[in-house]
């Protein structure tokens, strides 16, 4: 489960389930027990006909989504305070003169450039004016191939981003390989959009048709603030072929299917299956000459996009490299830029009618280009041992209620078990914080130079995953910062991340019950646990490697109980002309529902056979339900919430609720009877794990 990316501008609110409850007791002049919060709740709706108003439906009611927010949910509370915290620690760096080449010098110069306005004013057009002129300069498709080589970039991560595409042409990511999982080895993914998915630029629906006009004239007006002229008729061609590549990429659900993604390509295959672009070229652009062999996630993209680097114009490509540039520069250039780039993105993709404010920007800034040395700081500073201590007797409760609901089932057979137990066994669980940090030596920062900074981060990252490659892999490295509010499950190390920052209040308390909290963070760890189960996680083996581990018939009995699952979501409809993919949320959704029947079990053995106190006039069972459905207490935008069906694997957070309605627990916690809208038979509800 990855939530978001820190690159995306509108992830999280001021207000949350947790503290508008809090404002609304403390209002009241009543005590906030640590727990479940009554006070969002609606409960004159039916638990049986929509649960997740049950447990939300008052927060929902009387709460406003800020005007710099494309949505407000449970995570913000601790985003938001995690936000601070890290402002805290940034800016008290940034004020006390740290030595040079340090990392404390570098976060202080990093905030510093990125806060200093009136110099990147000052500056206008110059820093981008030497990467334009060298595109300008490009004279035939073979420089325009290694051009297209020195865009690349590490930005791609292909089974736990949200993100399946990068804009420049192709992006690379660095993994374990997926037959050799003990070394590096070099993915290469489709890429060359700007849009967030394929269904922006084919889709034949009205709003996807005033998106495009929209786009077009962004993309005009980002050419003409760099100085470009015939401005218009550029942007109709670069629109024109990003369609084009649009045409070739795979699906988010297509591009979920691992064995579709295992293809060896050498330095030989790309010229033999993608003829088109000079990939000699293109790969000494991109450094990547030594580089023997490359795993191609989508084959049929590179062969298409390829064959239109040949039979596009190479004005049009220079023009689609220029703005490209312009765009992702955006943040760091004269403020126009990033205005009209967020009139476009923000205001016109999500509906968020108000830029962040600069200093919550470049924390984001910091924690994006300097995540681990701001993170060694948190952490020391906002967890504690005994927080950890206690995650981590969870995270062990829970895997030990899988390793018994595996050895339950009834429908697998015991080579496939004796596996399935093998890779619990070996998994490795990073709470709190990584063993090891990130060198940022090789990392330089000017605190007068913005732009430069950015390069070099992007050239930094670059040069860190190609001089991992073919060698030994670190089966602890995270994938995340300690101040992510977030969780990760990474199915090619076999492992799981959970952060400090999400094991706070409202999703872990040690004062609140154990209810509320094997509901809460208990069901997001369970989640993550379930991962290495579900359609991609499946897939890997103990080691991490791509195998079958199963039996055909344990096979199939898994791939009918999914499609069963998907089948269910596809039915969930946000707006009448939406629908939830539910293919293309399984993985998502096969965690929810693995996740939340292991944190159910792990509480009850938590109870050591005693009773669970009752709280409000909820029983222990109750709390546990209302909690996990209060994790996704969220309001949305709506463009933002169209934007999430169409391009993120999670499906949106209402639906996410509604997985109470596969727990037989839950209807006995609720007396749901037949006829109420959630219910579902016995034998219609999906059960996995």
């Amino acid at each position: 489960m990855k939530i978001r990316n820190f690159a995306l501008p509108l992830a999280f609110a001021v207000l949350s389930t947790f503290a508008a409850s809090a404002q609304s007791a403390a209002a009241q002049g009543k005590p906030v027990a640590p727990g479940i919060q009554p006070d969002n709740m609606d409960t004159s709706v039916k638990p049986g006909d929509n649960f997740y108003l049950y447990a939300n439906g008052d927060w929902i009611k009387r709460t406003v989504i800020p005007p710099d927010r494309g949505s407000v949910g449970v995570f913000s509370v601790l985003a938001d305070q995690s936000s601070k915290n890290t402002r805290a620690i940034i800016e008290e760096t940034a004020k006390s003169n740290p030595a040079p080449g340090s990392n404390a010098r570098k976060i202080a110069d990093l905030y510093n450039s990125y806060m200093d306005e009136a110099a990147v004013e000052s500056r206008g057009l110059a820093p981008i004016q030497p990467h334009l002129a060298a595109i300008a300069a490009i004279q035939d498709k073979k420089q325009l191939a290694h051009a297209l080589g020195q865009s690349l970039r590490a930005d791609v991560d292909a089974l736990n981003n949200t993100n399946f595409h990068t804009p420049n042409l192709f992006g690379l990511w660095v993994a374990p390989g997926f037959q050799d999982s003990d070394h590096y080895a070099a993915y290469l993914l489709q890429g060359g959009l700007v849009l967030p998915d394929r269904e922006y630029y084919l889709s034949d629906n009205d709003h996807m048709k005033a998106i495009r006009e929209k786009y077009k004239t962004h993309i005009s007006a980002m050419l003409k603030l760099a100085g470009f002229s015939d401005t218009d008729a550029r942007a109709a061609k670069i629109l024109e072929l990003e369609h084009n590549i649009a045409e070739k990429h795979l699906s988010l659900a297509d591009n979920e299917d691992i064995h579709k993604a295992n293809n060896t390509w050498t330095r030989a295959d790309f010229i033999a299956k993608a003829p088109g672009l000079d990939w000699d070229e293109y790969f000494a652009g991109a450094n990547l000459s030594r580089q023997a062999e490359f795993t191609v996630w989508q084959p049929s993209a590179f062969t298409a996009e390829s064959a239109l680097v040949a039979s596009v114009s190479l004005d049009t490509w220079k023009d689609w490299l220029a703005y490209h540039l312009i765009e992702r520069e955006a943040g760091v250039l004269p403020k126009a830029f990033a205005d009209e780039s967020f009139d476009f993105f923000g205001k016109g993709l999500y509906g968020v009618p108000q830029q962040r404010p600069r200093w919550q920007r470049g924390v984001s800034v910091v924690n994006g280009l300097l995540g681990d040395a701001v993170g060694q700081i948190y952490a020391q500073r906002y967890f504690s041992p005994e927080a950890k201590a206690e995650a981590q007797a969870m995270v062990a409760n829970i895997i030990a209620a899988f390793r018994k609901r595996i050895e339950s089932l009834d429908w697998m057979a015991p080579a496939t078990k004796a596996e399935a137990q093998a890779k619990l066994t070996t998994l490795y669980v990073g709470v709190g914080y990584p063993e090891t940090w990130m060198d940022y030596s090789a990392f330089e920062v000017k605190a007068d130079d913005l732009f430069g900074n950015f390069a070099r981060a992007d050239q930094f990252r670059l040069n860190y995953n190609i001089n991992r490659l073919g060698k030994p892999v670190d089966k602890h490295q995270w994938s995340m910062t300690p101040q992510t509010v977030n969780a990760v499950n990474l199915p090619l190390q076999n492992a799981l991340n959970f952060p400090a920052a999400i094991l706070q209040p409202p999703f872990f308390d040690a004062k609140a019950p154990a209810a509320v909290n094997y509901g809460a963070i208990g069901s997001v760890i369970g989640h993550e646990i379930s991962h290495t189960f579900d359609t991609e996680g499946s897939t890997f083996d103990s080691k991490g490697r791509v195998r079958n581990w199963w039996t055909e018939a344990d096979l199939k009995h898994f791939d009918e109980a999914t499609a069963k699952l998907a089948k269910q979501f596809d039915a969930y409809a946000p707006f009448p002309d939406v629908h939830v993919n539910g293919k293309q949320t399984i993985a998502e959704n096969i965690a929810d529902n693995g996740g939340l029947t292991a944190a159910f079990d792990a509480y009850h053995v938590a109870l050591n056979g005693k009773p669970a106190p009752e709280q409000y006039g909820f029983t222990g069972d109750q709390q546990f339900f209302i909690a996990f459905a209060q994790n996704w207490g969220t309001k949305d935008r709506e463009a933002g919430l169209r934007q999430q069906v169409l391009t993120d694997p999670h499906a949106p957070d209402e639906y996410r609720a509604d997985e109470v309605r596969n727990v037989d627990a839950w209807y006995k916690a609720f007396n749901v009877q037949p006829g109420e809208t959630l219910y579902l038979a016995p034998a219609d509800r999906v059960r996995i794990w």
